[in-house]
């Protein structure tokens, strides 16, 4: 018996291989339909540019009460911050363990949770002191975090995002991340903002806007020209990564890894055909 329904249609008295050829053909028309529809591409307005640490390379970024954390990669430069935002003045720092390349941290209650690359090992501090509490492990590489107030959201460098159970830090599941039907990859350091999970693509100028239910890309934030070449510094300057939103100013902040500043900006619809974030 074969009884199959495709959008409200009932093809259970046609024959069981003709029926599935029907659904074939109706999900390939389905899919080629979603594929055709443009992902909107957004632009920015600068609203200002704050003073940013030039030999911070930016790895993990979030705002809360009124401070910038920031943390910092490479094998015994990578450290953990609290800073002014106006300023960008360090108001409190430790130093990572030098062996070890940091990568993104993320607020849960009194605790700041912090990934490492290739270690396969992250850590938990304490938020107000930056004492280390304890440590835990998980499989691959660590890129990105943030939360949604009930998970706590991981991104590794692939098109997948791992959920993590705030608790015991262990995943309880994956989205798998598509940009017009194909996996997006090198998704790196994350931010929830409005519903959405935005997302660094690594080594380009976009950031992503993901829908969290379905882990479709919903938006690209296109971020060309945002550092004027005259600010950059030769073999120094390196690429776009570090996204933090405050909610209660609905303020969003971009900046990257050794940038000489960090940008607020406000987004605007890009008169522009779709442009692929990869």
């Amino acid at each position: 018996m074969c009884s199959i329904y495709w959008m409200n249609m009932d093809f259970s008295n046609l024959p069981c291989r003709l029926a599935c050829s029907v659904l074939a053909l109706g999900v390939g028309v389905a899919a080629a339909a979603a594929a055709a529809t443009p992902v909107p591409v957004y632009g920015y307005d600068i609203v200002h540019a704050y003073p940013h640490d030039t030999q911070a390379f930016t790895e993990g970024l979030f705002y809360l009460n009124g401070f910038l954390y920031e943390s910092t990669g490479l094998e015994g430069h990578s450290s953990i911050r609290k800073e002014r935002l106006e300023s960008g003045q360090v108001l409190q720092q430790i130093q990572v363990p030098a062996q070890y390349f940091g990568e993104g941290i993320v607020n849960w209650k009194d605790h700041l949770i912090a990934l490492t690359w290739k270690a396969q090992m992250g850590f938990v501090y304490d938020l107000a002191s930056f004492r280390l509490q304890s440590q835990f492990s998980y499989p691959g590489e660590g890129w990105g975090l943030t939360q949604n107030g009930r998970w706590i959201i991981m991104s590794d460098g692939t098109s997948e995002l791992r959920y993590l159970d705030p608790q015991t830090l262990q995943e309880t599941g994956r989205l798998q991340v598509t940009y017009q039907g194909t996996p997006l990859r090198y998704l790196n350091e994350l931010e929830w903002v409005k519903g959405e999970i935005y997302a660094n693509v690594w080594q380009t100028n976009r950031i992503v806007r993901i829908d969290p239910d379905s882990g479709k890309v919903v938006g690209v934030i296109n971020l060309n020209g945002l550092l004027r070449r005259s600010d950059e510094v030769e073999g120094q300057t390196d690429v776009l990564n570090g996204i933090a939103y405050d909610p209660k100013g609905d303020r969003l902040f971009v900046t990257g890894k050794n940038w000489p500043k960090l940008f607020e900006i406000r987004l605007h619809p890009q008169r522009t055909p779709a442009d692929s974030p990869r």
